[in-house]
């Protein structure tokens, strides 16, 4: 498919003005988006919600882009110009207005004095969700003065620990889910309302209302963008909080200083005031062939006064760009400029009276194209994921009393358990918090003895796994009988490992196939990975590689 050329940036350049650029979809957004960020130009993305109008199950960081684009774009001032990119989609749902944004976000810094019920009730009712523990974006989780929670979006993307004290926010710190432990200390932290209320869709405004009317509206495409806006009008069944196609079209060309349309494919609009034809021509198609396209590219690149530029998504297809170049084109002068970055497409620019410039993506020339998505990340295991199958009655095992039965979460202050045990260090209180409650778990041991557990020291209980036929036995509390059996285990592991040494080291007497080192083709193959490769990923190419080049 040929490029489809953008000019925002001259248009910046010759006007100072924001520029608003309407697209026909979600992905060339993102695309005008990705191509701005090359050029170094500053821009804003509104996302659409890709669910109907009605339907509740929008992505939280899709809602909290979308109150920070009306943040940002709010923000704009008199001087500045940057690019607002969004899809039309995107401009035919309704935003918050300027008063509700207010009450959609929120910035707390340790040391407020906040109320920990106001501050999750705040929460609830910007829809996140209570939880044991969090684990996605748009979910919060309370044990005693200690608030979890995991931004939906915004300037905040990393779960985030509330420790209070009384009223007053003593710590604020972010969180490492794989461990649930509170590592770097913040200085502050944005919320952002995973969820709108859907009342407010019939109080909220267009989203152009909010752009600075002296701005210039820009539509790629204007058929394209004609034709998926009634597309998507026609399956919307609850009009509430959606603008027709005629009022966004309307908005466009009246609200703002200039309208102007970007047409490749369709004549431009009768009642065009002015009609600028672009010299702006797709690339020629390339050679399959490596060698051949290369050779092509020197063709291009070789025009008198025209300035080549190729973009290269990383360092490693920048270093292969050279040796293609030094291998198949070694006479080009001068040469192409390589800059890391990305472009959707490439074009040729080639005014009748000025230079000329031809931007030819790396991915063309090779010919490999790829889906650009984000991942999520992924996390290992916790001791809090085992514990919330824990129920009360389960047999869990405790690290150093062993075998108990689960009673349940109790709220309990600690200065007044009596004669019943706690593990773990007392908190320290002020006198004016005497009686604060924590929650503790409850096991019981043989004999009906009771230990209480902190839930912040939950780490030391897991569910018991055993392969004991029945209910297993109790152990006792304080007593040597779970000690003697750690020490056994120990022992049998220890001869386990024994015999796992002996048979390695009978292995490693026997001669095996001993493969070479990585060439340097394997090296720039493995670069030119379009995809992040996970450190579990990275360990295990790794070993195998220690391992096939081996002796034994």
């Amino acid at each position: 498919m040929p490029p489809k050329p953008t000019t925002q940036s001259p248009l910046q350049a010759l006007t100072g003005r924001p520029i608003g650029l309407v697209m026909a979809h979600i992905d060339e957004a993102d695309h005008a988006i990705d191509e701005l960020s090359y050029f170094g130009t500053e821009s804003i993305r509104l996302p659409a919600l890709e669910v109907l109008p009605g339907e509740s199950d929008a992505a939280a960081d899709l809602l909290a882009a979308r109150v920070a684009a009306v943040r940002q774009t709010l923000a704009v001032g008199a001087k500045d110009a940057p690019v607002i990119v969004a899809p039309v989609h995107a401009l035919m749902q309704a935003v918050p207005r300027y008063e509700q944004i207010k009450k959609l976000s929120r910035i707390v810094r340790p040391g407020e004095r906040i109320q920990p019920e106001e501050l999750m009730s705040w929460l609830a009712d910007a829809g996140y969700t209570r939880r044991e523990t969090i684990d996605e974006p748009g979910e919060f989780a309370v044990r005693g003065g200690i608030i979890d929670v995991f931004p939906a979006g915004g300037t905040s993307v990393e779960p985030v620990r509330l420790d209070f004290f009384g009223d007053e926010l003593e710590r604020l710190t972010e969180i490492d889910l794989e461990t649930m432990g509170s590592d770097r200390r913040i200085d502050s932290v944005e919320f952002i309302a995973a969820a709108l209320d859907p009342n407010l869709a019939d109080e909220g405004t267009s989203f152009l209302n909010v752009i600075p009317d002296r701005a210039i509206a820009v539509v790629c495409e204007t058929l394209e963008v004609t034709e998926q806006a009634r597309g998507y009008f026609e399956r919307v069944t609850d009009s509430r909080g959606v603008y027709g196609p005629p009022a966004v079209f309307k908005l466009l060309q009246d609200r703002f200083h200039a309208f102007c349309e970007i047409n490749q494919f369709s004549a431009p609009a009768a009642s065009a005031e002015i009609v600028v034809d672009l010299p702006i021509m797709p690339l020629p198609p390339l050679s399959r062939e490596l060698s051949e396209a290369v050779e092509e590219l020197a063709g291009l690149a070789e025009v008198k006064g025209r300035t080549t530029l190729i973009p290269c998504e990383t360092q490693a297809e920048g270093q292969r760009l050279g040796e293609l170049l030094t291998q198949y084109a070694p006479k080009l002068k001068p040469k192409p400029i390589s800059k890391v970055g990305y472009i959707h497409r490439g074009f040729v620019y080639e005014p009748d009276d000025g230079p000329s410039l031809a931007i030819i993506p790396y991915h063309e020339l090779v010919h490999r194209f790829h889906a650009r998505r984000g991942t999520r990340r992924m996390r290992a295991g916790r001791a809090m994921d085992t514990f919330l199958e824990i129920e009360p009655g389960d047999f869990v095992v405790h690290t150093e009393h062993g075998i108990a039965r689960f009673e349940g979460l109790r709220l309990m202050d600690p200065d007044r358990l009596g004669k019943s045990r706690a593990v773990g260090p007392p908190k320290k209180k002020r006198k004016d918090e005497e009686g604060e409650l924590q929650e503790f778990l409850t096991l019981e041991f043989a004999d009906g003895s009771q230990l209480h557990v902190p839930a912040l020291k939950v780490d030391l209980i897991q569910k018991y796994i055993g392969g004991f036929n029945g209910k297993p036995p109790l152990s006792k509390l304080g007593g040597t009988r779970w000690k003697k059996q750690k020490e056994k285990v120990v022992e049998s592991v220890r001869d386990l490992a024994s015999e796992l040494l002996r048979v390695r080291a009978a292995r490693e007497s026997l001669p095996g196939v001993r493969f070479p080192g990585d060439t340097t083709w394997q090296k720039e193959f493995e670069a030119e990975f379009p995809y992040q490769e996970t450190d579990d990923q990275l360990a295990a190419m790794i070993s195998i590689k220690k391992d096939q080049q081996s002796e034994r």
